[in-house]
């Protein structure tokens, strides 16, 4: 709905939303604080890093982006320090901090990897699975796998079955698997486009039948770089905005300026806000591979697609209610009674004015 309203706010709950026609306005807008499932850090912090101190640093930056509810991803790493990092973060995760964690890796095709290591990719063994679901101590949300991988239907017959939604992502498969993939449990696609097949008149590959399967919640990295305007405006269309979940995939130059940084267990350089991986070339200077990650924020996400001529409502949802949605949050992502009172307060274009989290509003 987008018409005046009064929201009534009681310790952390909404308790009233109710139209206030008439009533004196200005031209800033209430949005249901943002959700972003897929995110690896910021402000120097990455996620991996096993520093509490450091993991709160990016909460209190992402909140103040608007940002009120947010996984930790953690990017592929030795299965001892994956296991490390997921005891640490799910007792962040466990007092509310965090409201989930992500694994994207060890399990993805070594030819769309992308940023991660090739040689720490893993085929998701009962053996690793159960270690991984371990360490995560019941907050494990989402795990990012390619479904040609050996053991990979076991695998989302596993995570499936303790809560785990599985993400279709870092693959090379075609449309076929794809939709075996969809029917075997996969609900969501890690972000559309990037490291999976493009599209082909032909050989379609797995996008189409992301984009036209109902059950599938497709994340977009909407910053300018990881898609063009125009593919954007066609997933939308495509998917529905109801589908559409927008998320950052931010590593730890997020908030900061160009440099170098850690992404998991690579290191990647920003220049000009674009972070590539560093590969070593054996001639001891290191040569720019692919996009690694970004360093966006949802607030940046968020001014971007409206900026593209995108309906409020539409990116509202796509930045909070869907979200919610497809990982089963059902405490946010709404101005609702009963929803907690996180809201964004913005300007027409986006711009973030101020934010409240559980009823409190952060400076």
């Amino acid at each position: 709905m987008v018409a005046p309203a009064r929201i009534e706010i009681a310790d952390d709950r909404i308790t009233a939303v109710e139209p206030a026609p008439g009533a004196a306005t200005d031209d800033t807008w209430a949005l249901p604080g943002y959700i972003d499932t897929h995110t690896h850090g910021g402000v120097g912090v990455d996620f991996g890093s096993t520093d509490a101190a450091g993991v709160r640093r990016v909460l209190d930056f992402a909140r103040s982006r608007g940002t009120t509810t947010q996984f930790a991803s953690l990017a592929t790493d030795t299965v001892d320090n994956l296991c490390r990092q997921l005891e640490m973060l799910s007792g962040l995760a466990a007092a509310g901090e965090l409201a989930g964690l992500h694994l994207e890796g060890p399990f993805l095709a070594e030819a769309r990897r992308g940023a991660h290591d090739p040689l720490l990719l893993r085929d998701p063994t009962p053996e690793l699975v159960d270690a991984l679901l371990t360490a995560a101590d019941g907050q494990l949300a989402m795990v990012t796998l390619a479904p040609e991988l050996d053991g990979a239907v076991e695998a989302i017959e596993r995570f499936r079955a303790a809560g785990v939604c599985v993400a279709f992502g870092h693959s090379d498969t075609g449309a076929e698997l794809t939709r075996r993939t969809i029917d075997a449990g996969a609900r969501v696609a890690t972000h559309l486009f990037n490291a999976m097949q493009p599209i082909h008149h032909r050989d379609p590959g797995p996008v189409p039948v992301l984009l036209d399967d109902p059950r599938v919640g497709v994340e977009l990295i909407c910053d300018g770089i990881h898609l063009s305007p125009e593919v954007i405006r066609m997933s939308a269309d495509a998917a529905g905005w109801d589908r559409v979940l927008l998320v950052t995939d931010a590593m730890a130059a997020a908030g900061l300026g160009d440099g170098d940084y850690a992404l998991g267990a690579v290191q990647a350089r920003v220049s000009g806000g674009v972070a590539r991986l560093l590969v070593a070339d054996g001639s001891g200077a290191p040569t720019l591979g692919s996009i690694a990650g970004s360093t966006l924020t949802m607030a940046a996400a968020v001014r971007y697609v409206l900026g593209l001529g995108a309906d409020l409502t539409a990116v509202a949802a796509a930045a909070a209610g869907n979200p919610a949605r497809w990982h089963g949050l059902t405490e946010v992502g709404a101005l609702a009674p009963g929803y907690r009172a996180d809201l964004v307060l913005t300007d027409p274009a986006g711009g973030v004015r101020r934010v409240l989290r559980g009823g409190r509003w952060i400076d």
